[in-house]
């Protein structure tokens, strides 16, 4: 055979030979172990090799596909794992740089004309020599080949378009750029590093940066991965630039360019001919050629950020500050805006300027961050060199103000934070551009302002210029602008940050502003007002910038020294004699027609008056020594004629004028004048005799003033929002603004309205509330008030119940309106409607308030009102209920019906308690319309029901029950819903249906505990109840034992709901209570009739095949509520008769009951996933294990129903999370089971638990078995089992700790760790240490706890993981150490090897992350308090563990050196390891300081004295007050 394959050489270089057989004799020679060459690797490679090199010389012609298929044959060889193995063990393959120059040449073909001919074969041949080190040494060993390549590489990349890109490119480009960055740092010579970087790399590398940051290949298909890599690119890239354009070695060649040093006594060497290497970068950087012209700008600006970077990266430290600042003006004269000039203010597009921008802002960041500037070092050594180039860069930014932008903002906070004087010439240019002239709407945008406007005030208070500043303010607001084009220049921001400053300035700085605003007031604005529209409202900014300083100032007290008091008083009336009051003696129009000038005057007198009235009534309050103009607040007695004015010195008459002035426009000065008058209400309420008539006159005359000045705007709907300054309401916002003073000022406001007034309040609250999905809107960017905000928040505050007249007129009006809507489904004469269901008219909130009284009167002298009220109801809805609603006016009732529960229903006053109960009740009764869904109409029931619910439950109940027996609410309320239950098409386990069932059985139970509970006729209602039981429809085909037609399966469900919910309150009532001699006879007769029917019905709902038929919902719940009452009269106390009834109905239901048993039985673990329904069936079960005259005779119970259980722990479709649910509910049957059963019981259980403990179930990878086994044993712990069954249990528990220790190696050792065993392992683990105490007495098995603790493995988990395991072995150690003491000392060293796993662990999680997430943040907190308190518990041992103190603090801090904890994670740490360091005596101390490396011993140090100076310190203080 060796013969006849040895000639494949001659035939692969034979000429006859046709090219596709010498492929195929190739491929074959390759493969086949046949075929001997001598050196065959070699001379096929050499082969394919030589036949690409001669077509690309043009020394031989092939076929496009045959050359495609040579290069895929050389890539399968570079990528076959037989070359792979030759070259681990040791062959040589040569590579020829032929075949390198050919790759090269190809990825430069491509990089150039974008041709794809063969390229994905020829960078997968590449991606191979470069992944093999063997192969990659050609590469790396010719630095140029290599430079050529990455230079190819990165152009190929730039030059592609987004959707053409080659997969493989950026991987391959990945890897040259690993190799390339070792050789770079392999090589000595730094002349040609750079030289190869700015000649070759630059350029490709700085535009492939951008564009992988710009996200230009994010989509390319790979997701996460692609993430991944082009961040490892980018960062290889930056390393690249890094080590070849700032070496360390050129520093001193900078230092000549840069510094203008002549370094003639260095060395020189081969450094001599390297000048001006900032100058070969920026001009390469700015070369026009070397990319497109939409890239080119962004790339120079992206780069620029990048190379200072790179550039104080390399070079920045001590000393270097000059160097590293003579880079920026070069770096900045890269960038486009360096070159503008004033005129040209649309040179540059606005995405240029966002992009150039936020680099000029890194620039300055980079500056501040490293304090490169020192203002004092400037100016003394290098003549403000530095200054002069921030000047030219702030007058760029103000001579080109670009406010829609961020960064133009962040770049002068930046300038204003280096040094305030770079800014202060054109500060007055800067406010004008930056704040009072500026357009700022974007949300970000305004942040930016705000930061900025916050740095100048603070920046100007520090050096106490803030009157300065203003005075710069002032000069803009005057100067010559088109007022009208302003934005407000307070708004919510400004504002703010204004409000901030004021508070910390001397209230000598703010009397000298409130001066020069005044000055200016009347120098430059005062004398021009009239007819003037842009004076006007630069007297309306001022009168606003005036508002805010004095309502944010620091109030004079008792403290203020009495110079700063006069001079306030001095300011308070000049302001009010020569500013408020000639603006206001302005506002006289001579005619009807309102010009815009007179307006804004009048908002801005307006705006003084109220800013003058309440800073002097704030002053007069805290400073006694302060003397208003208006007189004395309190203690005055009030005549008639004494009442406070608006503000002093103005006549009554000309406020009339002024009020009818304004009241023609929605304006500021109109929310001002509200204000006056709310402020003339307090300084009433302060005078001692407020109460006088003429007080209480002038304080409802107010309040209606206030009420009615907006009510006009308020009945117009508007979306509008505010942002709660004063200086920006408009006649836009003004109805907000006028909404949010009358809501904020309610409790002063309410007890002076009229009924009329109130009505109006409560009418507009629920006009104003947010309705359906208006309330689940997208939440603004800014937090702006609107009217639905404001009346959401006074629904929901406490105050609303106690403001009693708005909360009955609310009440009233929301009923109103549910009332008008009944109406509107009218299908009968309004008339007759209104005899028969009075309570829907009633309009007036005063009506109401005899309700009480009309149906309190029960005698001879009038027919039972109660029986009146429910016979109508009753009858209405018998016959045909005369109110039908559709889809549409059922959508509209149920918005109200959401605002009603907010309400608290449970807490309202009797009549209107029975207001709404009645209404509700109406509702609920109501007839629905075919529009209407199923799902609609149940939403509708279940809300009205769930809402009379809370009226049952409330506190004037009792009046409910005045006008209405409970037999009547529960036959009116059963009767509708018999009727109504035909039209819902619904499956019997629809989860609608059976939560609507949940709610009417709870609504029908808390009516007959009512019942009970207030005592009301028992028997009588009771024998009303089940008689109507009796009488329905479900009932008497139940009681014939046929199924009669057109009977509806939901109307049995809620007959079987009534009557299970009536045995089961009359049962358990029975049981407890004696009641009078006839009384319990009747009651248990009732009661057993009760479950007669129930029985029936059940019968009949369980008939096999019957479409009623449904297990797993309400048949379930309904026959453990029979069986319960069976039970309780078979064990009850009573006559012999009774008892012989009861036990003949028990065995009557013998075969119903017998027949569940076995249908539960069966579908156990199909229940498991339906909560109710489980905990049900499993309430039956235990009811019927305590009944052995139900038991089948064949079988034992107790094995059908452990076998049972045990089907639904092991089966494998039940989530582990259901499982977990329904442990609880398990656990009290098993309980139950285990108290009454027998020891072979147990011992049956037992040996089932130790066959799912055998370990050869983790082997058969049968692991549900493992975990039922657990959880049936950690049932078995929970159970209180005493006596010989507890000697059965702890007589096994040497095994059963054996087999956990086995499951657990076994479950660690998988891959991923079956956390699934470790957990449920671990659980039981830690309650068989608690629970065996006393029980286990041999050492050794406790011990073995310690090998299943260090088994588990706490790295690798993913962050939920590791919060679920932590705390699980922390349980097991702490259990160890509570019950297990005397094996824990023996065990000491095994104890802490545990305990320091977790302490790592956890180090290990809380370390901070680079970029990293901190969501896993609270889940490490909690994983290091529990180290912490095992800490505490480890020093309260103190005696066993002094010894090994030294060696838990050395451990600690070797391990604490090596990662950096988030501040809370080493906050808990170190207060656990300072109870440690308390157990250390001296010696240790020193012991640890000798001992320790000495980096750990810094740390050590560190921890030493922290402990020190923040424990022991406060541990001692703390001793000297312990007795």
């Amino acid at each position: 055979m060796a013969a006849v394959y040895s000639g494949i050489s001659l035939k692969l270089k034979s000429k006859t030979t046709s090219w596709e057989d010498k492929l195929k004799l190739a491929h074959f020679a390759w493969i086949s172990h046949q075929c001997f060459l001598p050196n065959k690797e070699q001379v096929l490679l050499d082969w394919a090799r030589q036949s690409l090199v001669a077509f690309y010389k043009k020394k031989l012609e092939l076929k496009e596909d045959i050359v495609e298929r040579l290069w895929i044959y050389i890539d399968n060889i570079l990528h076959s794992r037989k070359l792979q193995n030759l070259l681990k063990n040791g062959k040589t393959i040569n590579l020829q740089i032929s075949l390198v120059k050919i790759i090269n040449e190809r990825i430069a073909e491509f990089s150039l004309s974008g041709s794809q001919r063969n390229i994905c074969a020829v960078l997968r041949c590449c991606q191979g020599i470069l992944s093999t080190p063997a192969l990659a040494v050609i590469y790396t060993a010719k630095q140029e080949l290599m430079v050529a390549l990455l230079s190819h590489l990165c152009w190929s990349a730039c030059r592609q378009p987004e959707g053409a890109v080659v997969a493989q490119l950026f991987e391959v480009i990945h890897l040259a750029l690993g190799h390339y960055l070792f050789i770079q740092q392999q090589q000595v010579n730094p002349r040609r590093a750079f030289g190869d970087v700015t000649a070759h790399l630059l350029q490709p590398g700085l535009v492939l940066r951008h564009l992988l940051s710009g996200g230009t290949w994010s989509q390319a298909g790979q997701g996460q991965l692609r993430q991944v890599l082009s961040r490892d690119i980018r960062s290889q890239i930056e390393a690249m630039l890094q080590g070849g354009v700032f070496q360390p070695e050129l520093l001193s060649s900078y230092k000549e360019e840069l510094l203008d040093q002549q370094q003639g006594d260095t060395k020189t060497g081969a450094m001599k001919n390297l000048l001006a290497p900032m100058d070969t970068v920026l001009t390469r950087l700015v070369d026009a050629g070397y990319c497109a012209t939409s890239l080119h700008t962004s790339v120079v600006a992206n780069s620029v950020a990048l190379l200072y970077k790179l550039f104080l990266d390399s070079y920045f430290k001590e000393g270097n500050q000059l160097l590293c600042f003579q880079v920026l003006p070069r770096l900045f004269g890269c960038l486009k805006i360096s070159h503008l000039q004033e005129e040209q203010r649309k040179a540059l597009s606005t995405s240029d300027w966002t992009t150039e921008l936020l680099v000029v802002e890194q620039l300055l960041n980079s500056v501040a961050n490293n304090n490169i500037y020192n203002i004092a070092a400037d100016r003394i050594r290098h003549e403000e060199i530095q200054f002069h180039f921030y000047r030219r860069v702030a007058e760029l930014l103000i001579n080109h103000a670009q406010a829609p932008i961020p960064a133009w903002f962040r770049c002068l906070k930046t300038l204003i934070s280096l040094n305030h004087l770079i800014l202060e010439p054109d500060l007055d240019d800067l406010l004008a551009s930056a704040w009072i002239d500026a357009e700022v709407t974007e949300f970000r945008t305004k942040k930016a302002q705000e930061a900025l406007i916050h740095t100048l005030f603070q920046t100007y208070a520090k050096l106490r210029q803030v009157p300065r500043l203003f005075e710069e303010v002032l000069g803009v607001i005057c100067r010559p602008a088109a007022e009208a084009l302003r934005q407000p220049m307070l708004a919510s921001g400004p504002s703010t940050v204004l409000c901030a400053c004021l508070l910390e300035l001397p209230l000598s700085q703010i009397l000298d502003t409130c001066s020069l605003v005044l000055e200016k007031f009347q120098s430059l604005v005062l004398p021009y007002l009239e007819s003037d529209a842009d004076m006007a409202l630069k007297s309306l900014s001022l009168s606003s910038l005036l508002h805010c300083i004095m309502f944010n100032m620091r109030s004079l007290d008792s403290s203020t020294p009495l110079p700063i008091v006069r001079r306030t008083q001095c300011m308070m009336e000049r302001m009010l004699r020569e500013l408020v009051q000639p603006l206001l003696a302005l506002l006289d129009p001579p005619g009807p027609e309102l010009e815009l000038w007179l307006q804004k005057v009048s908002d801005s007198a307006l705006l003084l008056s109220y800013t003058w009235a309440q800073v002097d009534a704030m002053f007069s309050l805290n400073c006694s020594q302060y003397h208003s103009v208006s007189g004395a607040l309190t203690g005055v007695a009030l005549e008639i004629l004494d009442l406070p004015s608006l503000l002093p010195g103005v006549e009554t008459q000309h406020w009339k004028k002024i009020e009818k002035f304004t009241a023609q426009f929605n304006s500021l000065g109109r929310y001002c004048l509200e204000q006056l008058y709310l402020q003339k209400m307090k300084r009433t309420l302060m005078q001692t005799s407020f109460r006088s008539e003429e007080a209480l006159q002038s304080l409802r005359c107010d309040a209606a003033f206030i009420i009615g000045s907006g009510r006009k705007n308020l009945n117009q709907r508007t979306t509008a929002s505010w942002d709660s300054q004063v200086g920006t309401v408009s006649g836009l916002t003004y109805p907000v603004a006028h909404w949010h003073l009358i809501v904020s000022n309610l409790t002063i406001l309410i007890s002076y309205l009229c009924p009329d007034d109130v009505r109006y309040l409560a009418s507009v609250l629920l006009r104003t509330l947010p309705m359906g999905r208006a309330q689940d809107g997208s939440i603004d960017e800014e937090p702006y008030i609107t009217l639905q905000k404001i009346s959401r928040a006074i629904l929901n505050s406490p105050l609303f119940p106690e403001m009693q007249s708005l909360h009955s007129a609310f009440l009233m009006c929301l009923a109103a309106r549910c009332s008008s809507i009944l109406c509107s489904g009218a299908q009968r004469d309004s008339g007759l409607i209104s005899q028969q269901l009075p309570w829907l008219f009633e309009k007036d909130h005063m009506i109401v308030a005899h309700w009480e009284n009309r149906f309190a009167k029960v005698g001879p002298e009038g027919i039972e009102p109660r029986g009146e009220i429910a016979q109508n109801l009753l009858s209405l809805v018998k016959s045909d209920f005369p109110i039908q609603l559709e889809e549409e006016q059922l959508e509209s009732i149920l918005e109200f019906l959401e605002v009603m529960s907010t309400l608290q229903l449970d807490n309202l006053l009797p009549p209107y308690h029975v207001h709404y109960f009645l209404l509700l009740l109406s509702m609920a009764v109501t007839k629905l319309g075919c529009s209407c869904s199923s799902s609609l109409a149940l939403k509708f029931l279940m809300t009205c029901y769930q809402l009379l619910g809370y009226l049952q439950r409330g506190k004037s109940v009792r009046s409910v029950f005045k006008i209405m027996y409970v037999s009547d609410i529960f036959e009116i309320v059963l009767t509708s819903l018999f009727r109504a239950s035909s039209r819902f098409p619904l499956e019997m386990d629809d989860p609608a249906w059976l939560e609507f069932l949940q709610v009417i059985g709870t609504f029908l139970e808390e009516l007959m505990q009512m019942l009970i509970q207030m005592k009301l006729s028992l028997v009588l209602n009771f024998r009303k109840i089940t008689a109507f039981l009796s009488s329905s429809k479900a009932h008497m085909e139940a009681a014939s034992g046929k199924q009669l037609e057109n009977q509806n399966h939901q109307g049995r469900q809620l007959l079987l709901v009534s009557l299970t919910r009536l045995c089961h309150i009359l049962g358990p009532f029975l049981k407890e209570q004696k009641l009078s001699q006839e009384a319990p006879a009747a009651l248990a007769e009732l009661l057993q009739q009760a479950v007669l029917q129930t029985g029936a019905v059940l019968q009949l709902c369980s008939v096999p095949g019957a479409r009623g038929w449904c297990l797993p919902s309400v048949l379930i719940s309904s026959v453990s509520m029979l069986l319960e009452a069976d039970l309780g009269q078979h064990c009850g106390e009573g006559e012999a008769n009774i008892s012989q009834v009861t036990d003949g109905t028990l065995l009557s239901h013998a075969a119903l009951y017998q027949g569940v048993y076995s249908q539960i039985l069966l579908e156990l673990p199909a229940l498991a996933g339906h909560d109710q329904s489980f905990q049900a069936a499993l309430q039956f079960l235990t009811l019927f294990f305590l009944a052995p005259e139900l038991h089948p005779k064949k079988d034992s119970v107790f094995t059908s129903m452990f076998h049972s259980v045990r089907r639904v722990l092991a089966d494998p479709e039940i989530p582990v999370q259901v499982t977990q649910d329904i442990e609880p509910h398990l656990g009290a049957l098993f309980t139950r089971m285990l108290e009454v059963g027998t020891i072979e019981d147990l011992r049956l259980v037992m040996q089932c638990v130790l066959q799912g403990l055998d370990v050869s179930n983790m082997w058969e990878a049968d692991v549900q078995a493992v975990v039922s086994a657990v959880t049936l044993l950690r049932l078995l712990l929970n159970c209180p089992l005493s006596g010989e069954k507890a000697s059965l249990l702890w007589r096994a528990c040497p095994q059963i700790v054996t087999a956990l220790t086995l499951l657990n190696r076994e479950a660690c050792q998988e891959q991923p760790v079956s956390l699934t065993v470790v957990e449920p392992v671990l659980d039981v683990l830690a309650a068989l240490l608690r629970q065996g105490e006393e029980a286990i007495s041999n050492p050794h098995h406790v011990s073995l706890a310690f090998s299943i603790l260090l088994t588990v493995p706490l790295d690798h988990l993913k962050p939920l993981e590791y919060g679920s395991v932590f705390p699980r072995l922390h349980n097991v150690l702490f259990s160890i150490l509570q019950c297990h003491p005397k094996v824990m000392l023996k065990a000491i060293p095994s104890f802490l090897n545990s305990f320091n796993r977790l302490v790592f662990s956890v180090m290990r999680e809380g370390r901070q992350k680079d970029k990293g997430s901190t969501d896993d943040l609270p889940m490490v907190l909690k994983c290091a308090r529990l180290v912490e308190r095992m800490y505490s518990h480890i020093a309260a041992q103190a005696e066993e563990f002094t010894v090994f103190s030294p060696f838990m603090v050395a451990q600690y801090v070797s391990e604490v050196q090596k990662v950096t904890l988030y501040p809370a994670v080493k906050s808990l740490l170190q207060e656990g390891i300072y109870l440690i360091l308390d157990l250390c005596i001296e010696p240790d101390v020193q012991f640890l300081r000798a001992s320790l490396q000495p980096g750990v011993r810094d740390i050590f140090k560190e921890l030493y004295n922290d402990y020190l100076k923040y424990h022991k310190a406060k541990h001692e203080g703390e001793k000297r007050y312990t007795a």
